[in-house]
């Protein structure tokens, strides 16, 4: 392998952080672990991200960016009606829950760890599922639906709702369920006769 394929100490830690962070939790993972586990010394992580609380952000961020993109072309491949367009963000989010390592949705997991408004990783975190909410409302526009952004709030909603299924049931179908009823909402109002 060429040094130009290696990933770099700052890509190791982030990798390692990404999974750990997830999967344990971000107050149960000390930075011991961190630089272990990516194989890296402490200073190493200091001088890239200066503290635990900008690494997680940069966790957060990184995510964020990745899904954004994901769920940009797969929009951009589904040529559909406008109302499948919507409909099928519930399909793309419902792939995950499908996962066996899935246990929620990483944003709202850490948000719960981090309480304090002001920690730089809720900023990332408000960023995504502002970013979430305004692509359903943009959805719902081009859709034909009266008050595009109270339906982004409100699909949001249904979102978050099977993602909290799913960790506290272990429902894995709560997506696909939440989609029906997005579907069933929908159909009320582009059926209701204009007045």
């Amino acid at each position: 392998m060429r040094n130009a394929d290696r990933p770099t100490s700052r890509d190791r830690i982030l990798d390692v952080a990404t999974d750990i962070f997830y999967r344990d939790g971000i107050g149960a993972v000390g930075v011991d672990r961190i630089v272990a586990e990516a194989g890296v010394t402490k200073p190493t992580l200091y001088a890239q991200f200066g503290s635990k609380a900008n690494l997680v952000a940069e966790v957060l961020d990184r995510r964020s960016r990745k899904r954004q993109e994901a769920l940009s072309l797969f929009l951009a491949d589904n040529q559909g009606e406008p109302v499948e367009r919507l409909l099928a963000v519930f399909d793309w989010l419902g792939e995950g829950h499908g996962r066996p390592e899935f246990r929620g949705c990483p944003f709202t997991n850490a948000a719960v760890e981090l309480p304090d408004p002001l920690h730089v990783a809720r900023l990332v975190i408000s960023d995504y599922k502002a970013w979430l909410r305004s692509t359903l409302s943009d959805l719902a526009e081009a859709a034909g639906l009266k008050d595009p952004q109270q339906w982004g709030a409100n699909l949001q909603l249904l979102i978050d709702g099977a993602n909290a299924r799913v960790v506290v049931d272990d429902d894995r179908s709560a997506m696909k369920r939440a989609s029906g009823l997005a579907a069933t909402l929908i159909a009320c109002e582009l059926h209701v006769p204009k007045g």
